[in-house]
């Protein structure tokens, strides 16, 4: 099985995965992967919307899985087999902010307890890191911003990669609000 990384938004595709992709005949992914995927799929290649994740483990050897962004940022990377890396949205919004990626450290709150992820970014930033955090629709940033010192710089960013795409930077004291559910959070000293 190969898991193919197709990027955070359109044209994100790298020239790897493309080839990967061009060469399945058996695709598994999100409505919105197989979307970004779409250039490179073949016709005769037989796609599918991932309807049970816990059943990936059983595709075929032969099996391309889709996984938006970057499979190994909070995707599919922990399937078993080979792994294309993709353009993430960590990349992306830290490029559109000028932040160097070593200064990452990366929380995933999409799904999982906010409450720890909160606690999570808030140590990261004490501890002088520039916090990437993966949000989920009912993340909240306000409750974020709370914990944080007041002049902590917070960033939303909304819909990388997209032609939708929206960047707004506030602080701990004034934070941005985003306008949708596809959205991270970058926090920190940037």
């Amino acid at each position: 099985m190969k898991i193919v990384g197709v990027g955070c938004g359109p044209g994100m595709l790298t020239a790897e995965a493309a080839r990967v992709i061009a060469g399945a005949s058996l695709i598994y992914g999100s409505d919105r992967a197989i979307a970004l995927a779409g250039e490179a799929i073949t016709p005769g290649c037989e796609v599918h919307e991932i309807a049970d994740y816990r059943g990936l483990r059983l595709l075929p050897d032969h099996a391309v899985v889709l996984s938006t962004g970057d499979p190994m940022l909070a995707g599919l990377g922990y399937l078993p087999g080979d792994v294309v890396p993709g353009i993430s949205s960590l990349q992306v919004a830290f490029a559109r902010l000028k932040v160097p990626l070593t200064k990452a450290a990366a929380v995933s709150a999409h799904g999982k307890d906010h409450a720890r992820s909160i606690a999570e970014a808030c140590d990261e930033v004490l501890r002088g890191r520039v916090v990437f955090l993966i949000a989920d629709p009912a993340f909240s940033v306000e409750a974020l911003a709370a914990a944080l010192p007041p002049e902590t710089r917070l960033a939303v960013c909304e819909d990388l990669g997209y032609p939708t795409e929206r960047i707004v930077v506030g602080t701990a004291a004034k934070p941005p609000a985003p306008r949708g559910d596809l959205f991270v959070v970058v926090a920190g000293e940037f």
